[in-house]
């Protein structure tokens, strides 16, 4: 009866027990396939950031384009979102004739559907540049790329790293459904699991993946505060600018006393 009672107390403080007992939270599974949650977020990041530094690079000069020509705007803001449209299956199966099954499927549909995203986002910060200080840059002797490089582009920083978060965490969420090429990270744990219902397999790579994204956000966030310093000097202006009325306010109050 002891041997029997002893049994069950070694399966119950048992490190597979977990495992055994199919939990949503296992540190067994974390510490037994750690290398394959690794590769997994490797794969994931890397896919990720390909397909948006190629969506920028093929956005930028889109909406250039839809901003010098005006009767080049529609069509490529249409085409854009068109694209957009299209399931993500439907996507990939389109593309794999033409790529086969590799990871040039996953990255491709996903630079894609960073376009529509990408090309309004930076057109939108573009056409916000105030006309008069083109005016001035070039009354000061910019050229067209000076102007686009020097001045514009800095003002429109907001509205296109805007974008590029959107972008970005959208990505990270979209490369899961990659798995269905074997290319989809994360996403390759998540679909394995779904189908041996494995609850920590699922719940883990769930949870590396929405790390991820707000991981990516708040990298972002910081690039956008380290390029535009200025924002945070007018805003500190402000803050000191309102405290100085206050404390003037206050000695008004104390001179009319």
């Amino acid at each position: 009866m002891s041997t029997v009672a002893s049994a069950y107390v070694s399966a119950a403080v048992s490190p597979h027990n977990c495992l055994r007992a199919n939990d949503w939270i296992c540190g067994e599974y974390l510490r037994s396939r750690s290398q394959e949650l690794v590769d997994a977020t490797v794969q994931h990041v890397w896919i990720t950031v390909l397909s948006v530094s190629i969506g920028l690079l093929v956005a930028f000069p889109l909406a250039l384009l839809a901003r010098q020509r005006r009767g080049a705007a529609g069509p490529v803001l249409g085409l854009t979102t068109i694209l957009y449209t299209v399931p993500s299956l439907a996507m990939f199966a389109l593309l794999t004739p033409v790529f086969g099954v590799s990871a040039a499927v996953v990255v491709t549909g996903l630079v894609l559907y960073s376009l529509t995203i990408l090309v309004r986002n930076i057109l939108a910060g573009l056409q916000a540049v105030p006309a008069e200080v083109r005016e001035a840059a070039r009354g000061m002797g910019y050229g067209p790329l000076r102007l686009l490089f020097q001045v514009e582009l800095p003002l429109a920083i907001p509205a296109l790293m805007a974008g590029l978060r959107i972008a970005t965490v959208s990505t990270v969420a979209m490369t899961t459904i990659g798995a269905v090429v074997g290319f989809g990270g994360l996403g390759n744990l998540i679909d394995s699991g779904m189908q041996g219902f494995f609850k920590a397999e699922v719940l883990t790579a769930s949870v590396l993946c929405v790390l991820l994204a707000l991981v990516a956000d708040l990298l972002l966030v910081g690039l956008q505060r380290a390029l535009t310093p200025w924002t945070r000097a007018g805003r500190t202006r402000r803050v000191r600018g309102g405290a100085g009325g206050i404390r003037r306010s206050g000695r008004e109050r104390k001179a009319v006393a």
